[in-house]
């Protein structure tokens, strides 16, 4: 199921934009807090972005930008603005497309299908995995967390990508080497072990020394609260 989020002061309109997307299958959420955009979208990791222009704190251009700091997420405005020079802005500052209120819903939902189509079709990956606000940015093999980067090796991307995708949930030693020898990884248990230590090491450089969690005879976890 596609994830959008509704970037939109306006309580009626952020409604009928959810509802509307609800009805076509899709999940939405509308984000309440405009203070904190960003992190939101690191959090819900959408597929898709609708997002107002003229927004509380700071504008939809600047949400734009910072988005597009960490991630390629497809964007379109939706806004009462309607000269030319705000569409121009708005595809400058990274948007994928630009609908002027007042607006029909079913427009809306054909470009969504639209985008959605031509971003995820042919790259079913996201640029970025994200738990607790710590990004994983397997295209570059780094981790993130605010404005820190640390450079991963190919065994601790794999294995952070594993433990990522299953957020929250403990995967076994054996699923981890099982994953590992299939992408051609060839480690062992001591070896594992060796690796999630120099992990832990260098998360603690970002002050994340409890990300990766450990349950004796159960395996590893991310995201976890314990």
């Amino acid at each position: 199921m596609f994830s959008i989020m509704i970037i939109e002061d306006d309580e009626t309109i952020a409604q009928s934009l959810k509802n509307e997307a609800e009805q076509w299958g899709y999940s939405a959420y509308v984000s309440e807090d405009f203070s904190r955009i960003t992190e939101i979208v690191v959090e819900k990791s959408p597929q898709l972005i609708l997002m107002d222009i003229q927004l509380p704190t700071y504008n939809g251009y600047y949400w734009c930008q910072e988005i597009r700091k960490f991630s390629e997420v497809p964007i379109i405005f939706v806004s009462s603005r309607t000269d030319n020079m705000d569409i121009v802005m708005a595809i400058q500052m990274g948007a994928d497309d630009y609908i002027q209120k007042p607006f029909s819903l079913s427009i809306v939902m054909a470009k969504i299908q639209a985008i959605l189509r031509r971003t995820y079709d042919f790259n079913d990956t996201q640029d970025f995995l994200a738990v607790n606000e710590v990004l994983l940015k397997p295209s570059t093999s780094t981790m993130i967390y605010k404005e820190q980067e640390i450079e991963l090796t190919r065994t601790e991307l794999k294995i952070m990508e594993i433990l990522f995708r299953k957020k929250g949930n403990y995967v076994t030693r054996e699923i981890i080497m099982t994953s590992l020898w299939e992408n051609e990884s060839f480690i062992d248990e001591n070896t594992l072990a060796v690796n999630i230590a120099r992990l832990r090491k260098k998360l603690k450089s970002l002050g994340q020394d409890q990300f990766i969690t450990t349950k004796k005879g159960v395996g590893y976890a991310v995201g976890r609260h314990e």
